[in-house]
């Protein structure tokens, strides 16, 4: 429509054509829905009694809980789908991925929050099936990545010393011609090491062994990369939201720092000047993290505590799987563990306790535990903190995390 009213020289209709004015619009429009949609979906929930049903783990405040509206996942997609297919490029691969992971996702934890609701089977869909939906999406976006001949990398030509060739172009704008870089766009499975100077690495080192054919065969490596970190940061938010407003406050402060990263990946002057890979087309991606984040604050309106209603595991997933995918398409997949150590403690917590009293079990008889109870959120709850508390300081922290993240683009 603004393409069409740009063509009628309407004036200002040619902003639209920006990243940011769009990026804009998103995050206004998602927080509209958030909180207008959510006040009836929550109302909704209410009527038809589809509450949360609480295990009693002795903890305090944790039986008032009961019969709180679940399922509010709902609210978060609709405020991420309906912004990023207004503002978002629908032809962009990058846009097409991510609304692909956010319905995918969304639907697996729709089916875990619907046999829990009204089957009232509290263990919900099997743990297997979870995984099995988690791995062929990590399967479908690996492929696309490395099939894809819109996913590139742009990255400049060598010459036999090594030294990047340059040559005298005349840019717009410029009065006189200029010498630049020769860059070339190629297919690439090559990713982003956080802190070092030359920090890229190419999945296809992890097969060195095979020689010359370990080029051909990267992309099973890529691929299993792939679901390995789908599988896990998906289930890391899964863990973490325990608490009101805990999974959602994080994710919000994770998504914003994945969209400056997408930013200046996708803007050839910064990504240059930060000596960064730059992903053409990656610029899209920037509309869509702002829905999340628009999407993620809005829902805190009801989810902060005491909540209103709980994402359940509709939105839980989604979230975790949307920043896997989100991370792995911009090359800073391995920055998760710094930029997602709240759902990465929480998840080891879970591991730790279960490893540690099985082992205790069996070489002693009986079960010993590391933490008062897991996940971690738990452990503080017995200790007596109220849980404001440790939500504020989880923000905190995954604050603390988001500025190493970013640091990273200097700090080599």
């Amino acid at each position: 429509m603004f393409e069409y009213l740009d063509d009628l020289n309407v004036p200002g209709a040619g902003v639209f054509q920006y990243i940011s004015f769009r990026s804009a619009c998103a995050v206004i429009v998602s927080l509209i829905i958030s909180l207008l949609l959510g006040k009836r979906i929550i109302n909704y929930l209410r009527k038809k009694q589809i509450g949360e049903s609480i295990r009693d783990l002795g903890l305090e405040g944790q039986q008032q809980k009961q019969g709180t509206p679940t399922m509010g996942g709902l609210i978060i997609l609709a405020s991420i789908l309906i912004p990023a297919l207004l503002f978002g490029d629908l032809e962009n691969i990058y846009v097409i991925l991510m609304l692909i992971t956010t319905v995918w996702l969304g639907f697996i934890g729709f089916l875990d929050d619907y046999i829990k609701v009204f089957r009232k089977d509290k263990r919900g869909l099997r743990g297997k099936a979870k995984i099995f939906g988690q791995v062929i999406l990590g399967i479908i976006v690996g492929l696309t990545l490395f099939l894809s001949d819109d996913v590139v990398v742009r990255e400049k030509v060598l010459m036999d010393n090594g030294v990047p060739k340059m040559e005298i172009v005349q840019t717009p704008g410029q009065a006189e011609p200029m010498p630049a870089y020769v860059t070339r766009d190629v297919k690439s499975t090559t990713t982003t090491i956080p802190f070092l100077k030359n920090n890229e690495f190419d999945y296809a080192y992890l097969i060195g062994f095979l020689g010359e054919k370990a080029a051909q065969w990267s992309w099973i490596v890529l691929i299993l990369a792939v679901i390995i970190i789908v599988t896990a940061v998906s289930n890391g938010a899964n863990m973490t939201d325990g608490l009101d407003g805990l999974a959602t406050g994080v994710s919000a402060v994770i998504g914003t720092t994945l969209g400056i990263l997408a930013y200046v990946s996708g803007n050839i002057v910064y990504a240059d000047y930060l000596n960064i890979m730059y992903i053409p087309y990656s610029g899209e991606l920037v509309i869509f993290m702002s829905a999340f984040i628009g999407a993620t604050v809005g829902f805190l309106w009801y989810n902060s505590y005491p909540a209103q209603v709980f994402m359940g595991d509709t939105g839980s997933l989604a979230l975790g799987g949307i920043i896997a995918v989100y991370a792995i398409i911009i090359r800073k997949e391995l920055l998760i563990p710094i930029l997602c150590g709240i759902f990465l403690i929480e998840s080891l917590s879970v591991v730790l306790q279960v490893s540690y009293f099985k082992f205790t079990r069996k070489r002693f008889g009986e079960g010993k535990r590391i933490f008062r109870m897991a996940p971690l959120h738990h452990h503080y709850q017995v200790l007596g903190y109220s849980e404001p508390k440790i939500v504020t300081r989880f923000w905190i922290v995954a604050i603390m995390l988001a500025v190493i993240t970013v640091v990273t683009l200097k700090i080599r």
